[in-house]
């Protein structure tokens, strides 16, 4: 590691503090005067869609839980800004040394945090019994056969005249009973 050369850093938080750990460091690197130090807090977040009772809600959903990245030089003081911040069980690496992140891993984390389109959580598995609750087939009950997350759509075998026909649907056409 090279003096004076910004390296990204993770830190271990308390589970569920990682906002309010972001906020104490960033009103410490402030009062303290170390912005020439520590330059970024980021918590890894991405958007996520869940279907819940036919509605569409966007949910951010922490990559990393527990975990904040800090890009910041390594110093003396840096160091202990960011130790001593209420929240902060300490550096990620071996023994007593934080070990900064290589290049590759911090872009790929950064990437997925700006993916274009939210990934679409789904409620359903493969083989759970559901009942189509929009559409031409309303109030038909039927078995989850597969799930295309990508299209949001649902494949559902239905019992149409005496035998199961493959129907796709969109998430929000079916519930789970």
């Amino acid at each position: 590691m090279e003096e004076n050369q910004k390296y990204w850093f993770v830190v271990h938080t308390y589970s569920g503090y990682e906002e309010r750990v972001r906020k104490n460091l960033e009103q410490r690197i402030k009062s303290m005067d170390s912005q020439g130090e520590i330059f970024q807090v980021v918590i890894p977040t991405e958007d996520e869609i869940e279907v819940k009772n036919g509605q569409r809600y966007t949910v951010t959903k922490k990559i990393l839980p527990g975990y904040i990245l800090i890009q910041m030089r390594m110093s003396d003081q840096s160091w202990s800004i960011v130790r001593n911040t209420p929240g902060v069980t300490g550096f990620v690496g071996s023994g007593s040394k934080p070990v900064p992140l290589q290049e590759e891993e911090v872009s790929r984390i950064l990437k997925q945090m700006v993916a274009e389109a939210p990934k679409v959580k789904v409620g359903f598995r493969r083989g759970q019994s559901v009942r189509v609750i929009d559409g031409p087939f309303i109030d038909f009950m039927g078995i989850v056969d597969d799930i295309s997350e990508g299209k949001g759509k649902v494949k559902v075998l239905l019992s149409l005249f005496g035998r199961e026909t493959p129907v796709e649907l969109d998430f929000l056409q079916v519930e789970k009973l």
